[in-house]
């Protein structure tokens, strides 16, 4: 089974679901995480803001954050390799690195009707 690290920028407790103003990206990828490591994925997450060493003896992310900033996390690594960057993965993708079938019951968050936002396509 692969190893998925989070490298998240820069939040105010470990999941970033916390305070009056929580991002609602965060909540669903955090309930992610948690159903993903309730089924066997091994899964290491990383906070800028108390954990700065992990990013800095990291040499991916550490050559990431020089060309790109800590403003384009969070970072994905699938076993050491750059995965995802600059937004959180849905339960999909996660099932998918971690070798897991995802609930088809579960409804990701997708735009209702065609490609415009409508009943019918452009």
């Amino acid at each position: 089974m692969s190893t998925i690290q989070i490298f998240d920028p820069a939040l105010c407790c470990s999941s970033g679901v916390c305070g009056t103003d929580v991002d609602q990206a965060l909540v669903h990828f955090s309930a992610g995480i948690g159903w993903a490591m309730q089924n066997g994925a091994q899964v290491e997450r990383f906070n800028l803001a108390q954990q700065p060493l992990a990013f800095a003896e990291n040499t991916v992310v550490k050559g990431f954050l020089q060309r790109s900033g800590a403003e384009a996390l969070p970072l994905i690594l699938i076993d050491g390799e750059i995965a995802l960057a600059g937004r959180y993965p849905l339960r999909a993708e996660l099932a998918r690195w971690a070798g897991l079938v995802a609930p088809e019951a579960e409804a990701e968050a997708k735009p209702a009707g065609g490609c415009c936002g409508g009943s019918r396509c452009c």
